[in-house]
């Protein structure tokens, strides 16, 4: 049932001009800002602890950012109506020359992004523009919602595989046929994740952008979405980074892992608005980590 109310709603926001899609996402983020205690509250704690700003300022971004995501939600089911030829009236593809330097190496690429702005139209600014795109996502809590996000992905040609799920054998073959395959890594990773620094506190992070790295003798290129002031997009696509092999996997493999954590830490700092601040990032305490080695050979 949830399933085709998302469909009927988006049917009617297809319907819709762009800007007007902006006008009522604002409203609903502003709504969902006054009305979600729980998630506000957790962002604001969270906000302050990691800018150090005050709880004036921090509720005061909290609610853009929440107005951002009542606009992001909108535009993911006003999808249907990106193609090739408009999906650069609404993202800048500025910077995706990057990407498709580092796919020429023929080793796949490996994506390091989050949830900052709309990143579901990262992914079909990259896939329009003729980049083989995948990517590991984390399914919905709700079977329904996972169905329509996962439809629309591959709808502007995004191919999707499963965390923690044997899909994963698929991520790996499709980075081995040279295709980009892209990471969320700003979600807690639960005890089997490396626990690094993340605005100052320790949080449990994903590994696997640097294992697939190494794996695969795969470029890491970090890619992230942000919205303009017009309300569209400008994509922010950093240099190149490499997988460093000295012989200590374990060493590696944390070292490649906190570079790749301070860059995305840089991103949500100078795009305070762009994030989603109520994630449980920190949920899992440092002392509930699994003892293992993190091994990855190279195939």
């Amino acid at each position: 049932m949830q399933y085709h109310i998302l469909k009927f709603l988006s049917f009617c926001v297809c319907l819709l001009p762009h800007k007007a899609l902006l006008y009522i996402g604002r409203i609903l983020g502003i709504l969902y800002f006054h009305l979600i205690a729980k998630e506000r509250n957790r962002a604001i704690t969270q906000m302050q602890m990691s800018l150090g700003c005050s709880e004036k300022e921090a509720a005061e971004t909290v609610k853009n950012s929440f107005i951002n995501l009542g606009r992001s939600f909108l535009e993911i089911l006003y999808t249907p109506r990106l193609n090739k030829n408009n999906i650069n009236d609404f993202v800048d593809p500025h910077g995706l020359e990057k990407i498709k330097a580092a796919v020429q190496e023929g080793h796949g690429v490996v994506i390091l992004t989050g949830h900052v702005g709309n990143w579901e139209w990262l992914a079909a600014s990259m896939a329009f523009n003729g980049i083989p795109t995948t990517t590991i996502v984390k399914p919905q809590p709700n079977a329904q919602h996972t169905r329509i996000l996962n439809e629309y992905r591959r709808m502007v040609g995004v191919e999707v595989f499963a965390r923690g799920t044997s899909e994963l054998m698929a991520a790996a073959r499709a980075l081995k046929k040279g295709k980009v395959l892209g990471f969320l890594v700003d979600q807690d990773a639960g005890p089997g994740g490396a626990f690094i620094k993340f605005f100052g506190r320790l949080a449990s992070t994903p590994l696997g952008p640097a294992v697939f790295a190494h794996k695969f003798l795969s470029p890491v290129v970090p890619a992230f979405i942000v919205r303009r002031e017009d309300g569209r997009h400008r994509l922010i696509i950093g240099d190149i980074m490499r997988y460093k092999d000295t012989g200590d996997p374990d060493k590696d493999l944390l070292d490649f892992t906190k570079k790749m954590t301070d860059f995305v830490e840089n991103v949500i700092k100078n795009h305070p608005t762009q994030w989603l601040w109520f994630q449980k990032r920190w949920n899992t305490a440092p002392e509930e980590q699994k003892i293992k080695h993190h091994v990855s050979g190279r195939r």
